[in-house]
């Protein structure tokens, strides 16, 4: 029997990246998954090979800037799943203009999907979560730019220090349901979308800032994500966890 037997997952932002790295590791650990985007059939690729490896899932199409949208991809995932137990809140994008050239809708875009977006589908679970008087554990992804600064990422910064903050308020209210709120921190995590740039000359002068002199591989971040999606972690809850290679020990 894998970790997460018998719990069941809805992962928002699942249709690339991190988000469907870990998808698959929530299925291959036994939970039954659902996973949302925006775009619905970006998603049937992700949940052909979860099938295909002996997982159990399904796609919601989901804005998770639109109320209305999150509501009823987050209610029919909640049908389908016979309630949630675990939602991983990965939604997220960036951008690379500096403050002063940061205009009002790169403004909006950028903290609208990352933090509005990660509050609305958090408490459209949570609503379910205490509907069903289950409890459950929310999971949501931050950054190391939480807390460091990176010249050209401030809204994007700003949008992940207000979630670390979010984090820790829905953990204080909803602990008397049994619901469990936690985030996890990544530094800098090398998938496709960033291998290049990472591996140029700019990445390998990065990457001396880093204790552990490497950055991090979408496996680095499995272990605290089951930590946190299982019963081991019933007792965590409102904390902050960063995978960084001790990244953030250099910037105190």
């Amino acid at each position: 029997m894998g970790a997460l037997e018998g719990k069941t997952a809805l992962i928002a932002g699942a249709s690339s990246g991190l988000g469907a790295h870990l998808a698959k590791v929530l299925a291959r650990e036994g939970a039954e998954v659902v996973v949302a985007a925006r775009r619905l059939e970006r998603l049937e690729g992700l949940v052909a090979s979860i099938k295909k490896d002996g997982g159990t899932a399904s796609a919601v199409e989901m804005d998770v800037t639109d109320g209305d949208s999150v509501n009823a991809a987050v209610g029919e995932a909640d049908q389908q799943l016979g309630g949630i137990s675990i939602l991983l809140n990965n939604s997220g994008v960036a951008g690379t203009q500096t403050a002063i050239d940061t205009d009002e809708p790169e403004w909006d875009r950028i903290v609208d999907t990352n933090l509005k977006g990660a509050w609305l589908v958090g408490r459209a679970v949570a609503k379910r979560m205490i509907a069903r008087d289950r409890g459950g554990s929310i999971i949501n992804t931050g950054s190391v730019l939480a807390f460091k600064v990176q010249k050209g990422t401030m809204p994007y910064g700003v949008s992940k220090a207000g979630l670390v903050q979010m984090t820790r308020m829905l953990a204080a209210e909803w602990a008397r349901y049994g619901i469990r709120v936690n985030a996890i921190a990544p530094g800098y995590i090398e998938t496709d979308i960033n291998r290049e740039f990472l591996q140029s000359g700019m990445g390998q002068t990065m990457v001396k800032a880093i204790p552990q002199r490497r950055f991090g591989e979408p496996e680095d971040l499995e272990g605290v994500v089951l930590l946190l999606a299982g019963d081991a972690s019933s007792y965590i809850t409102g904390v902050l966890i960063p995978v960084d290679g001790g990244h953030t020990l250099m910037l105190a």
